[in-house]
């Protein structure tokens, strides 16, 4: 009797609601449609913005731009968000709203039995998330964070050739992520007390990979200033990680107007080099193996944004925790961005810990 619920568990078409209706959503929206045995069923906009499914305005900096319209007639509209936890048949809360909404929605989501999916930064600051992490523990639902990056195909292959060892040890790892100023979603992104700008907002995907890759940094020294929402919009960091490498990493919302988006890596192992950059195309991704050649590396699969939005749904069909991406990975990132802003204030290097960032004086 156990395997044939399971199995009938597996087989059963789950029944998604989206919170908010600009650039994430979209993305995940499309994402789902690259997806079986998914079907969006609701979606909820406290605004009150594009409920009549017309999306074709949102603008974002990576993935399809193609406009997408939602079939009305299949999807129901809700403003107000108890009424669309009330929807019949939902399961997945898919919550794609400003940061400072991220924990109140994603624990009334949780206490109310469903499934949540929570985009990126979770909160502003560390101990928010720790009151988001007290939530999940008690829930009977599946909590991810939305940590696409894990999932996107040119950095999988990266860590699985750092885990593999392939090419030897790591010795030098650099991240960017920089970009003009973005052009959506400004009355949020803007209110850097709210959004902790690009550090937080941008920056964090790359904080959460070398996360993933090297573990929790040991200390941090961070430098930066603020462009556009009063909070840190350039960053570079220097991490301290366990493995003896050298980590940076390179953040931006600064980059002047017509310079558009850039993402971009750079490993060096003991046997080869490989960098990665977005602007180069088709040859995105090189790896140069030391007898002076070069290869390019096309990856296959979906993006991250299908790719994290397939692993979540194979998640709830096992009934099983994400162990990709956890919330104590998520707490984690917001310590140690927390620690970089704290050594951008101070000009220290600053030890990460968990309950706490302790500046240390630099020796000049």
């Amino acid at each position: 009797m156990k395997e044939r619920n399971q199995k009938e568990r597996s087989d059963a078409v789950i029944k998604v609601g989206l919170v908010g209706l600009g650039f994430m959503s979209v993305a995940h929206l499309k994402g789902y449609r690259q997806l079986e045995g998914v079907e969006v069923v609701a979606v909820c906009n406290p605004s009150g913005r594009r409920l009549d499914g017309d999306l074709s305005d949102v603008e974002g900096n990576v993935g399809d731009q193609q406009p997408i319209r939602l079939d009305m007639t299949r999807v129901t509209p809700y403003q107000d968000f108890d009424a669309f936890l009330r929807h019949p048949g939902l399961q997945v809360v898919d919550i794609c709203t400003p940061t400072r909404t991220h924990v109140d929605l994603s624990s009334r989501a949780l206490r109310a039995g469903y499934h949540v999916l929570c985009e990126k930064p979770l909160a502003r600051f560390p101990e928010e998330v720790r009151q988001l992490s007290q939530e999940v523990g008690k829930a009977k639902g599946i909590f991810m964070p939305a940590m696409c990056l894990r999932f996107w195909p040119e950095w999988a292959w990266l860590k699985e050739a750092i885990d593999s060892l392939r090419y030897g040890e790591v010795r030098a790892a650099q991240f960017r992520r920089i970009a003009e100023p973005p052009a959506w979603g400004q009355a949020n992104y803007f209110k850097g007390d709210e959004s902790g700008g690009a550090l937080l907002d941008l920056h964090v995907h790359d904080v959460d990979f070398i996360h993933y890759c090297f573990g929790k940094p040991i200390r941090v020294y961070s430098q930066g200033f603020s462009a556009v929402s009063g909070a840190v919009d350039h960053v570079t960091t220097q991490y301290t990680v366990s493995s003896g490498a050298c980590v940076s990493a390179e953040g931006s919302w600064a980059m002047t107007p017509g310079f558009g988006f850039n993402m971009a890596y750079t490993v060096i192992f003991e046997k080869a080099t490989v960098v990665y950059d977005l602007s180069r195309g088709d040859e995105s991704l090189v790896l140069y193996p030391g007898d002076d050649g070069r290869e390019v590396i096309r990856c296959q699969g979906k993006d991250g944004y299908a790719g994290q939005l397939e692993y979540f749904l194979e998640c709830i069909r096992k009934d099983v925790p994400p162990s990709k991406v956890s919330i104590e990975d998520g707490l984690a990132v917001s310590e140690t961005c927390f620690a970089e802003e704290q050594s951008i204030k101070s000009d220290q290097v600053v030890n990460v810990s968990r309950r706490e960032v302790t500046p240390t004086p630099i020796e000049r």
